[in-house]
């Protein structure tokens, strides 16, 4: 038998043979790229001259890469199409990549010859973009403990190997219990307020669990629910609000909360053997905020008044409401008071959202108008489930940039929320082409009927296109500093910047249309919304803030320190920082914190704000030199996308808006000032 994974795809752009793709094939070539590479680190450490660039770092980047083809096709299939067979091998591989992982950073020999190479970089004939490469490697090499002794490396790899376990057993319990506690609706009478398209979608997903005449409410990733805007009946969004905050905390195997306590125990003690006090120090020492000090600063200056804020909507909401709001009111009477205060009904929107539209008309068009790229869908090219479409992006000119796959709906098999992944990392070293895939998680509607998006759930398709653009576009030589290899605390920034086009009239008044009369969007109701945009930003603030200070509470614990229950942890965290409201609950509650506990986000969920920094900052510059312009659009191509991760990220942002960036726009744009 012939595995798929040993050899590179000879279809376009290396897109991975989906279609011969068997689970037997997955195992054996794990195995055989981890003694592959191996065995390539064990030819660069033997080499008995000394180490320079082209000895070490050419064959340390050209190493691994049946690894990375097979790694990053089964991690792109857990998340998004996940089985019996992904979740057992999953569970089964991670303690193995960690340690194959720990084989090469902790490598005492390949250490020396990299630090021997970043010793003399002032005086080597190097570009620029090779000497960051050295820079990175030898940065991360040293961070992750290559200069312990064998006695203290053989304990790190222990916590590393324990970690992955955990981790993985975390998103597994959470995708299980989210699943398991979807909400079934026995009379659609107790929907009302859902449009037919969301009332076809919750039958659909009641159909598809053999449940048939009855509607399944699924849940998302978040705390809060979309139809909870919507739906009229209390007692139902309770039961939603309910089945969202029970997740991870009901007992029984699908249980988190001890694998929470453990893993920011394990962090912990890692960080201390790293050299650092907590493990919030460990991971901004290689971010762009560089102290856990900074981003305490950031984020405590924010929530006195986004907090502050959120208690005023609330006046408003209860006002309206006759009654104290809970958690399962607010987004529902904050429309009612939109509707009153500036007559805007959000609702109303999705006739105008068709989601084929707002991808072709919305989100394509503004990448067309921007960057002067197409896209053309290949019904000929197979995606790795029947559901995800094909779009080859090519240049002005005709030449290639890369392939896009788009996975849009919902199922079982999917873990929550939106994310963007690259299947093959753009460079020319190993004469790699790019493909990146953006997965949403929105409900399939029954067949004929169309798929209406939500205000937020376009928001998210544009941001996440800007991850994928960033991934596309990114033009590289070696493959450690491919696409969106930047630091996790700038890495929002592009997607974050994306979403502007959004609202940008030309962009919408292209694609927001109504489905059924192809009327266009009441001019209006845009104004209108743009007049409310800073509506409930004291709830959407504290919500996330919340959610990045629980993160940083976490992972501020030292070594010394003993936590052993999650809720009064979580508790005493959050009413510390005056974010303790009921009606305003965190994001995401610990057990079910997947960006922190599984997701890689750890110590690292202030990203988002921290990168909104220099996105709002950006969106002002774009405003200011004539917006959607095929000019603006290739400068920041050239200075920014472009660039990928072959240059410090701010360095990069300075290249571009020829500054600093300053915090001012962010303040204004949530009512901060």
């Amino acid at each position: 038998m012939t595995n798929p994974f040993v050899t590179p795809s000879t279809l376009p752009y290396q897109l991975p043979p989906f279609a011969d793709i068997r689970d037997e094939h997955y195992l054996p070539a794990f195995e055989q790229g981890f003694a592959e590479q191996l065995a390539e680190i064990s030819n660069i450490t033997r080499a008995r001259s000394m180490g320079t660039f082209e000895n070490t770092l050419v064959p340390l980047e050209q190493s691994g890469q049946l690894l990375m083809r097979v790694a990053r096709v089964f991690y792109n299939k857990s998340s998004s199409d996940s089985n019996d067979f992904t979740n057992e091998l999953e569970e089964k591989i991670a303690p193995l990549m960690a340690a194959h992982a720990d084989a090469i950073r902790l490598d005492s020999q390949l250490y020396a010859r990299i630090k021997t190479v970043y010793d003399q970089l002032d005086s080597l004939d190097l570009t620029a973009e090779q000497k960051y490469l050295v820079h990175r490697h030898y940065t991360e090499m040293t961070l992750a403990g290559a200069g312990l002794d064998d006695e203290q490396k053989e304990k790190l790899k222990e916590y590393n190997q324990r970690l992955s376990t955990l981790t993985t057993r975390f998103e597994k319990n959470l995708l299980n219990d989210t699943n398991e506690l979807a909400v079934v609706i026995d009379d659609a009478a107790e929907l009302d307020g859902l449009g037919a398209g969301e009332l076809s979608a919750a039958a659909e997903a009641a159909k598809e669990r053999g449940l048939e005449g009855k509607h399944l409410v699924t849940l998302v990733l978040p705390t809060g629910h979309p139809y909870l805007s919507d739906l009229t009946r209390r007692e139902v969004r309770e039961r939603i609000m309910t089945a969202s905050r029970s997740r991870g905390i009901r007992g029984g195997e699908h249980d988190n909360r001890e694998l929470v306590l453990e893993i920011a125990r394990l962090r912990a003690e890692r960080a201390r053997l790293l050299g650092f006090d907590t493990h919030a120090a460990y991971v901004t020492a290689d971010e762009t905020a560089g102290t856990a000090e900074a981003v305490a600063d950031m984020l405590g200056r924010l929530a006195p008044p986004a907090a502050r804020n959120a208690r005023a909507e609330q006046v408003d909401l209860e006002e309206l409401a006759g009654h104290s709001i809970e958690a399962w009111d607010w987004a529902y009477y904050t429309e009612k008071v939109r509707q009153a205060k500036y007559d805007v009904d959000t609702a109303a929107m999705r006739p105008f959202f068709e989601a084929e539209r707002v991808l072709q008309d919305g989100v394509f068009f503004a990448s067309t108008q921007l960057f002067g790229v197409t896209f053309t869908e290949r019904t000929d090219l197979v995606g790795y489930h029947p559901e995800v479409r094909v779009f080859e992006v090519k240049n002005e000119d005709g030449s290639e940039v890369g392939l896009f796959l788009y996975d849009l709906y919902t199922r079982d098999s999917k873990r929550g929320g939106a994310w963007m992944n690259e299947l093959i990392g753009q460079n020319d070293l190993l004469e790699h082409p790019v493909v990146v895939v953006n997965n949403h998680n929105v409900p399939k509607p029954a067949a004929g009927e169309p798929t209406l998006l939500t205000y937020d759930e376009v928001n998210t398709l544009f941001h996440e296109f800007g991850h994928a653009l960033h991934g596309l576009f990114a033009r590289v030589t070696y493959p450690k500093l491919s696409g969106t290899e930047v630091f996790r605390d700038f890495v929002e920034f592009p997607s974050q910047v994306f979403e502007m086009w959004m609202l940008w009239p030309e962009v919408l008044a292209n694609y927001a249309v109504h489905h059924e009369t192809g009327e266009p969007m009441p001019q209006d109701l845009v104004d209108k919304l743009r007049a409310s945009e800073q509506f409930n930003e004291g709830f959407a603030t504290s919500e996330y803030l919340a959610a990045a200070l629980l993160d940083q509470a976490w992972h501020t614990i030292t070594a010394d320190d003993t936590v052993t229950d999650v809720a009064d942890f979580e508790a005493k965290a959050l009413a510390a920082v005056g974010l303790d409201n009921p009606a305003v609950p965190t994001r995401y509650s610990s057990t079910y914190f997947a960006h922190t506990f599984a997701g890689g986000y750890d110590a690292g969920y202030y990203s988002y704000i921290w990168s909104e920094v220099l996105d709002a900052d950006t969106v002002e510059w774009f405003k200011a030199n004539g917006g959607l312009t095929r000019e603006n659009g290739d400068r920041f191509r050239e200075k920014l996308l472009g660039v990928g991760g072959k240059k410090h990220a701010l360095e990069a942002f300075r290249d571009f808006l020829g500054r600093d960036a300053v915090i001012e726009p962010l303040l204004k744009r949530r009512g901060l000032e």
